[in-house]
């Protein structure tokens, strides 16, 4: 199972052709839940969008819009829930376990996402690792809600329409390519 969800942009024909439309679901699902949860990290998000939008230039059942706005709100979504984890959670974390974190590291972050926590949450989309836990940080560190959200909003719309368009654009590219030959 963990060697599928690792794998998972490989998998899309095979998706398609046993779930259908059922896809935008299964998909809708993997985008939220690598970005709702701390623990998702490991889900190929950037390269699955490249590989949906290089599905969605070669088929007729998987269209770029709808795939576009149904995942900008399961990244949206998903950052919502982790902000919100890291806000109720985040510091009865670091405190419980303050011998692993060490106070003055936690005030660093606080003061980091006070002054760049807008430029954070829309980097960390295109960074794997960094991007399942940046919400939590900035829950955590108790970043404004209407601040997050606003470039929680950009940051979902930027990172989905660049990576699906790439793979939309390669897509179309290699279709082009191989109908040459």
């Amino acid at each position: 199972m963990l060697d599928f969800l690792l794998h998972l942009e490989q998998m899309l024909p095979v998706l398609l052709n046993n779930y259908g439309v059922w896809i935008y679901a299964i998909l809708f699902l993997v985008i939220f839940a690598e970005t709702g949860s701390i623990f998702m990290f490991f889900l190929p998000g950037d390269s699955l969008l490249i590989a949906i939008g290089a599905l969605c230039s070669t088929t007729e059942t998987v269209h770029l819009h709808y795939m576009a706005i149904l995942l900008i709100i399961a990244s949206i979504l998903g950052y919502i829930v982790n902000y919100q984890t890291g806000r109720m959670l985040g510091n009865k974390y670091f405190q419980k376990h303050a011998h692993w974190f060490k106070a003055e590291y936690i005030d660093k972050t606080n003061l980091y996402f006070a002054r760049h926590g807008g430029k954070t949450i829309i980097v960390a989309r295109f960074i794997p690792f960094v991007r399942s836990f940046a919400p939590f940080a900035a829950g955590s560190s108790r970043m404004r809600y209407s601040r997050f959200m606003y470039y929680n909003v950009l940051g979902g719309i930027i990172w989905i329409c660049i990576l699906l368009g790439v793979g939309f654009g390669l897509g179309n590219l290699v279709s082009v390519t191989v109908e040459l030959f």
